[in-house]
């Protein structure tokens, strides 16, 4: 069976792919996640998750255009297909929760869409 629960990075990285929409190819991502996260991230780990991701069902992956500055290469654009959003609300929902329980925040329920 295929595992559908996300690990920490993948979850951090297909939350990334969101909110970078048309802009989600791996480098992007990587330079991202480092600016969001204040840690470094090679680019071979955030390709093998994207890949990893995609197998999932997670991600899907479409060839963008050229550009000059690439040298007429094109990009691997990203996006998030209904399986990952489930798998990112499964994950949110969870996290939740236990927050939720956590005695130190008992009075203070947190509130996510």
């Amino acid at each position: 069976m295929k595992e559908t629960r996300l690990g920490e990075f993948e979850e951090v990285i297909l939350l990334l792919v969101g909110i970078l929409d048309k802009e989600a190819y791996a480098f992007k991502i990587a330079e991202e996640f480092e600016g969001q996260t204040k840690r470094s991230v090679s680019i071979g780990a955030v390709h093998s998750t994207l890949t990893r991701l995609a197998e999932k069902g997670f991600l899907d992956s479409k060839m963008g255009e050229s550009s000059a500055e690439r040298g007429g290469r094109r990009k691997r654009i990203y996006e998030i297909t209904a399986s990952g959003k489930r798998a990112l609300e499964t994950s949110r929902d969870f996290k939740v929760s236990l927050w939720n329980q956590f005695p130190a925040f008992a009075g203070n329920k947190l509130n996510f869409l």
